[in-house]
């Protein structure tokens, strides 16, 4: 693990989805692919996805692909992405060691609720269908036509609709924006090594990073009080 010294308490985790409680990384890296096919450009493999991706997304698909794009472009880009990975969503797990992180996280006392940038009518029904939806106080995904923005915004509204204090939340999430909404709020942060982000990137924030969700949940569960 890496990062700074110790969290202060924490009551309640803001977890977030895809790449860090869904293990989707093969299906992520399988869209980008067809985006690549599409443009005439290489494919790339998971190492060098995380050696381009960071927000907006749009700057991480003008890097794999060679070229500016405009409006058109990206518009065809997310629907050729996310028609490729509705298709491989099926495939998916959740993170091998989710269901015992959640549920340690509960037993200790802990509260926890779900944000993710994926679509929210598309988000509910798949957290569902992996049977953990009741953990979870609050879930939130993407209701507007904001794709690939910033998470601050979201976390501060999904804050605010449970009524918590930043200062007694931590989010647990795999990509540098996780680290900067948090830090945007004023709440607090550990990353995973798990999903679509090099470690060095994660590592550059300042957050902890994790190997597993398990030692995030440790890493807070050390400083809890509850």
């Amino acid at each position: 693990m890496s990062g700074s010294g110790e969290l202060p308490p924490t009551r309640h985790i803001v977890w977030d989805w895809n790449g860090t409680l869904l293990a989707d990384n093969e299906a992520v890296v399988t869209s980008v692919n067809a985006v690549c096919a599409a443009y005439g450009a290489e494919p790339v493999d998971l190492a060098g996805w995380r050696a381009v991706f960071g927000r907006p997304l749009r700057g991480a698909y003008e890097r794999v692909l060679g070229r500016e794009l405009d409006q058109r472009d990206w518009r065809a880009i997310d629907r050729i992405y996310h028609d490729t990975y509705r298709r491989l969503l099926h495939t998916c797990e959740l993170a091998a060691d989710a269901p015992h992180a959640l549920r340690e996280w509960r037993e200790r006392g802990g509260s926890q609720s779900l944000l993710s940038m994926f679509f929210h009518d598309e988000l509910v029904p798949l957290v569902e269908r992996f049977g953990v939806g009741p953990v979870f106080g609050r879930i939130d995904g993407l209701r507007d036509s904001d794709i690939g923005g910033s998470k601050a915004a979201f976390l501060d509204a999904h804050l605010r609709s449970l009524e918590l204090e930043p200062t007694e939340t931590a989010v647990i999430g795999d990509v540098v924006d996780d680290a900067h909404a948090a830090e945007e709020v004023g709440a607090r942060c550990v990353l995973v090594s798990t999903g679509v982000m090099s470690r060095e990137a994660l590592e550059n924030t300042g957050s902890p990073v994790a190997d597993s969700l398990r030692e995030a949940v440790a890493r807070l569960t050390a400083a809890a009080v509850l």
